[in-house]
C-alpha cells in the first residue's frame, strides 16, 4: 500500500510530505530530503498510516428498510422466494419512489457518516431502486449531493438494470429498451454517472439484456461493472470481461475459467462478504483461483437495505478474512489499492508520490489489527486531499 518492500508495504518510522492535495514524498523519517526540512511537521506518535479506505460497492441511497424480510428469511424463506413474492429489491423501489430528493439525502447521510468514521475517504454509490426515469436520476442526484455536504469523494454507478419494476413484470426486454437505456442516456447528459452496472442473475437480467445496456455505456464512453455469479452461474463474468469491466462483483459461483478471463481483462474481483453472511450462503467465491491467476481482489460493504445492511468497512475486512480466509494483507489491499482499481481511480489507494493525499491514521500496533478486531474502531484521524 506504500513504497516499502516489507509486508503491507510498511515503512517503520516513516515520514510523509504532503503538498496541496498530493503526496510529495514518502520514506524513512531519517531520510527526509532537505527540500522538506523547514516544512511544518505533525508528529503522529508512531501511529499506523494507511491510504484512506475505499468502499467500492454500495447502494447507499435508498428509501425505507427491509427488516421484515430479514425476519422472513430467518423463518425459512430464501432470497429468491422473497423476491418472487414481491419483496426484495422491488419492495425498496416503492419506498424510494415516494421519497423526495431531500429525504434520500437525509436518509443516506447517517450511513455515509458511519463509513467515513472508520477512515473511508471514497465511496461508490449506485442507483437501482427507482427503476423509473425520475427516481433513478434522483438517486444519482442525491449521491452527487452527498459529496457537497460531507468531506468525501463519491463515485456514482448507474444500476437501472437492477430488477424489473412491477409495471413491467415479465416484460424485461421492454423495460431495458423503454426505461433503462433512455434513463442511462439522460443520466449521461446530466453528468450524473461515472460507471454503468447491472445485475446479471436468474431473478434479474440475462446476459443478452445486460449486453444491450453495456453497448450503450460503451457508446457514451462510460466504464462498466457487473453483479455477476452471485446466486447462479449465468455467464455474467465472461460478459463483463469482454467489455474490460472495471470489476465483477459477488462471484460466489464464478469458475476458474472466469478467473482466467478476469486476469486477461484486468477486471477486479469485488468480494462482498456482507451479502454472503446476511443471506447465509454456503457457496464461497473462488478465492484460490483469483490468487492463482493474480486477479486483484477488492472488498466492499455492499451496503443495501436487503442483502447487506452493513455500514462498516472494518467489519467487512474481518468477514473477508474469517469467512473466505483472505489474509489481513489481502483485506487491506482490498479496501485500498484494489478498491481504487475497481473504481478506475489510479490517483489513490496507495501512499506514493504524486498520488492524492487521502490517508487514515490508526491507533494500532500492526496492520493486521484492522482485520482482527470485531466491532472496534481504532481510527485516530482521517485526511482527505491533504486536509484533516
Amino acid at each position: 500500500m506504500s513504497a516499502g518492500d516489507a509486508p503491507y508495504g510498511l515503512i517503520e518510522l516513516a515520514a510523509i510530505a504532503i503538498e496541496g492535495d498530493q503526496i510529495a514524498w514518502v520514506g524513512p523519517a531519517s531520510a527526509v530530503p532537505g527540500d522538506f526540512g523547514d516544512w511544518p511537521r505533525d508528529d503522529l506518535g508512531g501511529r499506523l498510516v494507511t491510504p484512506g479506505l475505499i468502499d467500492c460497492h454500495t447502494h447507499l441511497v435508498f428509501g425505507g428498510n427491509r427488516a421484515r424480510e430479514f425476519e422472513m428469511r430467518l423463518n425459512g424463506a430464501s432470497y429468491e422466494e422473497v423476491a418472487r413474492a414481491g419483496g426484495g429489491i422491488v419492495s425498496t423501489v416503492s419506498d424510494t419512489r415516494t421519497a423526495s430528493l431531500e429525504t434520500l439525502i437525509a436518509q443516506a447521510l447517517p450511513r455515509l457518516d458511519a463509513l467515513t468514521a472508520e477512515g473511508v475517504t471514497t465511496v461508490e454509490v449506485k442507483s437501482g431502486y427507482g427503476l423509473d426515469r425520475e427516481t433513478e436520476l434522483n438517486m444519482l442526484r442525491a449521491a452527487r449531493a452527498l459529496q457537497r455536504v460531507r468531506p468525501v469523494t463519491i463515485k456514482t454507478s448507474f444500476l437501472g438494470a437492477h430488477a424489473t419494476p412491477p409495471e413491467y413484470k415479465s416484460r424485461e426486454d421492454a423495460y431495458i429498451d423503454e426505461v433503462c437505456i433512455p434513463t442511462l442516456r439522460a443520466a449521461g447528459d446530466e453528468g450524473l454517472v461515472d460507471a454503468v452496472d447491472g445485475f446479471c442473475e436468474n431473478i434479474a437480467f440475462d446476459t443478452d439484456q445486460i449486453d444491450r445496456v453495456f453497448r450503450v455505456a460503451a457508446e457514451l464512453g462510460l466504464p462498466v461493472k457487473l453483479h455477476a455469479e452471485q446466486l447462479s452461474h449465468l455467464g455474467g463474468t465472461q460478459l463483463a470481461t469482454r467489455y474490460n469491466a472495471l470489476s465483477a462483483d459477488h462471484l460466489e459461483y464464478a469458475t476458474e475459467a472466469d478467473a482466467r478471463a478476469m486476469a486477461a481483462s484486468g477486471t477486479v474481483a469485488v468480494i462482498l462478504p456482507g451479502a454472503f453472511y446476511t443471506l447465509r450462503e454456503v457457496q464461497q467465491p473462488p478465492i484460490e483461483a483469483f490468487r492463482a491467476h493474480h486477479v486483484p481482489m477488492a472488498l466492499a460493504s455492499d451496503c443495501n437495505p436487503g442483502s447487506s445492511p452493513l455500514t462498516s468497512l472494518l467489519l467487512t475486512m474481518n468477514m473477508g478474512c474469517t469467512l473466505f480466509r483472505m489474509t489481513p494483507e489481502e483485506a487491506l489491499a482490498g479496501v485500498t489499492c484494489n478498491a481504487a482499481q475497481a473504481l478506475g481511480l489510479p490517483d489513490r489507494g496507495r501512499i506514493a508520490p504524486g498520488l492524492r493525499a487521502d490517508l487514515a491514521v490508526w491507533d494500532v500496533e500492526t496492520p493486521a489489527e484492522l482485520s482482527y478486531r470485531i466491532g472496534f474502531n481504532p481510527l485516530h484521524a482521517r485526511i482527505l486531499a491533504g486536509r484533516p
